[in-house]
Order: structure tokens, then sequence, then C-alpha cells
């Protein structure tokens, strides 16, 4: 285990002499509202790999891994790699360059997007994965043998899953595609916090389809203050305030602690009444959030969905004829904001029609608006049956 900030800095210099590095984390996440950092793993290839104690070492100790996940000449390798990019970036305080996540490469050579780094080995190297420490309290110490296992082994083939897949993307022609798709992750927007006025899509209670108007603003406020004050302590959500809780209070709309004192424990009466009831009047003092009335679909709406239904077979189409997995070439959200825009979209506010995917796909969607047959595509490109 790396465990002094000297042994970390002399790991450092010596990956950022390497072409490419594989990174990994664990860490555990069931009490706080930020993943809580325990081990970092960094291979340098086959057998040199090497365990980081984030728990040792914290806060500037951690700069020269900062360091190596910010520089653009070292590849940094890691599959599913957003979460554990985020993590680092909030442990490091630095944001990564230069990435290569082989989970989402993969779908550009007939594997999953979605796939586990468990398939992903056992399809570039033949190796099966012992995955049974996954869940493991990565903060406690010592480590186990079991998770020290564990932990090496998810670094120690991911470089050679890597050259798999680059392998495979030039024998298709389309390594330009993969770098392009890498450069999502030097994205700043990935790593910013997310409108606490959003939160309000993360609470799961049957009781927010029945409130008014009004109550939905409050709705939204309440939850705002949640995520707010679950981040300055970090806590979970649910430790904060529950989901039906916070319908309950945009319901009943108290004005004062004894209000909030009927409505929660006591604890959380005492503890949140000042911001809680303060959100409640900022709920109450917003404009009021109508519930969208969903009637027949008139023509225009009945002929927009049908058209999305053939794009939709277009770009399945086009991806089982390529070996492209489909969640790399467009949502069904995307799609469906590029058939309400029509033929004249503008490209700069549909991914679809940008980059590899224009080229790939977005052309033809443009031509189906425009008034080229799915029928006479599919002839032209010689695509399976999209019916």
């Amino acid at each position: 285990m790396i465990d002094t900030p000297k042994a970390l800095a002399d790991l450092c210099t010596r990956a950022r002499q390497q072409d490419c590095v594989a990174l990994d984390t664990e860490f555990v996440w069931e009490r706080t509202y930020y993943a809580a950092l325990g081990v970092v793993q960094i291979g340098l290839g086959g057998d040199d790999v090497h365990l980081v104690d984030t728990i040792a070492l914290t806060g500037d100790d951690l700069a020269p891994l900062g360091e190596l996940l910010a520089d653009p000449d070292t590849e940094v390798v890691l599959h599913d790699a957003l979460q554990d990019l985020q993590i680092l970036a909030r442990a490091t305080g630095y944001l990564p360059q230069n990435v290569f996540d082989t989970q989402r490469a993969a779908g550009f050579v007939g594997q999953s997007a979605t796939a586990s780094l468990q398939d992903a080995v056992e399809w570039a190297s033949g190796v099966t994965l012992d995955k049974g420490a996954t869940r493991s309290d990565w903060l406690r110490r010592p480590l186990s043998e079991t998770q020290l296992h564990y932990a090496e082994n998810d670094v120690r083939y991911s470089l050679d899953v890597r050259d798999k897949i680059v392998e495979e993307a030039e024998k298709r022609q389309r390594l330009d595609w993969v770098w392009e798709e890498m450069e999502r992750y030097e994205d700043e927007a990935n790593f910013e916090e997310a409108d606490p006025m959003e939160a309000v899509h993360r609470v799961k209670s049957r009781g927010a389809s029945k409130l008014d108007a009004q109550g939905r603003a409050i709705f939204r406020h309440v939850a705002a203050w949640r995520e707010r004050e679950a981040r300055d302590l970090d806590r979970t959500r649910r430790m904060v305030l529950g989901d039906d809780d916070l319908v309950k209070v945009a319901e009943r709309r108290p004005r004062s602690a004894n209000d909030l004192d009927r409505l929660l424990t006591g604890r959380q009466a005492r503890r949140y009444a000042d911001g809680l009831l303060q959100a409640v009047r900022d709920g109450e003092n917003a404009p009021s959030e109508p519930r969208e009335r969903r009637g027949r679909p008139g023509p225009d709406e009945e002929r927009r969905q049908a058209q999305l239904n053939v794009v939709q077979g277009l770009v399945a189409g086009r991806c089982t004829l390529d070996d492209v997995d489909p969640q790399l070439a467009a949502t069904k959200s995307q799609l469906s904001d590029l058939v309400e825009a029509g033929a004249d979209a503008s490209p700069e506010a549909h991914p679809v029609l940008q980059g590899w995917r224009r080229e790939f796909i977005g052309e033809d969607i443009l031509r189906f608006l425009g008034g080229e047959s799915a029928v006479r595509l599919n002839e032209r490109e010689g695509w399976p049956d999209v019916a």
C-alpha cells in the first residue's frame, strides 16, 4: 500500500513517464452525500500494480495523483470512467485530461457500452475476475487479502482491454471516433455541482403527484433546501429528511416551529426549522407549477411520433450493421428533439448532428426528415429492415 506522501509522489512521477496508466477507485457511499474514497488503484502494466491508501493520505498529500490525472501527456485508462473521475477530481482538486474509458470505447467495436469490467477483461484477455469484494468496507483498515487481490485485479488487465479496443477500432477505421468520444471527459460541466432546484426530480414519493400547483412550487424549494443541507453536512438526503416528509411539508405548508413539530420528529423540527420554514415561504412566493395536461395527440404530434419511430429504427439498423452500440449513437430524447426541430435543425443544438455521429447517422436522419423515404434510405445504405 502507498501510504506516505513521498511514496505517492515517486509512484506518480514514474506513472507520468508512461504513455498509458490504469486507474480505478474503491469507495463507500452509504451514509454520506459524497463518496468516501478508500483506495485508488494505479496500474502501470501487468503486475506493476499499486494501491494508494486514501485514508492515510488526504488533502494536499494527493496532489501528485491530481497532477497525474491532469497530465495531458499521460493517458489515464478507466472503466465506466465518469463517476471515478468525479470522485478523484473532488479528492485532488484536479480535472482530468487525456482519458480513455474502456467501457464506452468498447461500444465502437461490437461490445456493449455498458458492459462490466469483468466482461471486458474476459473479452480482451480471457481472464475471469472475481468480483466478490465489490461491496466491501474500503474505509476499514487493515484491508483483507481478498480486498487487496480484488483491488489489484481491477487495474491489472485494464491496459490490455484498452489495447484490444484500439486494435479493433483501427480495423474498423473508427479510431478517430473513439478519440473524439473520449474528449467528453474533459468537459468541466461533468464536475460541477447539480442545480439544487432540480433536485425535486430525484424525490420518489407517490404523494408528490397529488400536490396542487402551489404545492409543487413549495415541493421544489423544499427539495432544494434538502439538497443544499445534505451537501453541507455530507450526509445522505434521507438522513436529512425523508422523501415522504418533503411531500408532507409541501402539502401542509407549516408556518411556525410548532407546525413543523406536529409534522416531523422533534429532533428534525428543531434542527431544521429555520431553513425549512424559509424554503416553504420561498415556494409560496414562487410562481405556481401547474401540472401538464395531456389530451389526445393532435395530427402534428402523431406525425412526429411516427417520424421518431422511423428514426429510431434507422439508428438501430445502422448500429446493427456496423457493430456500434446504439446507446453511443443517440438517446431517445436526443432523437425526439431532432425530429421536433426537423430538417433545418441547427447542429449546435443537436449532438446527433455533430462529429462522428453526423457522419454515422445524422446526415441520413436529416435526409429522412427532409422527405426521403426510409425504404429508399434502407435500399441505398443496405441496412437491415427497420420495420
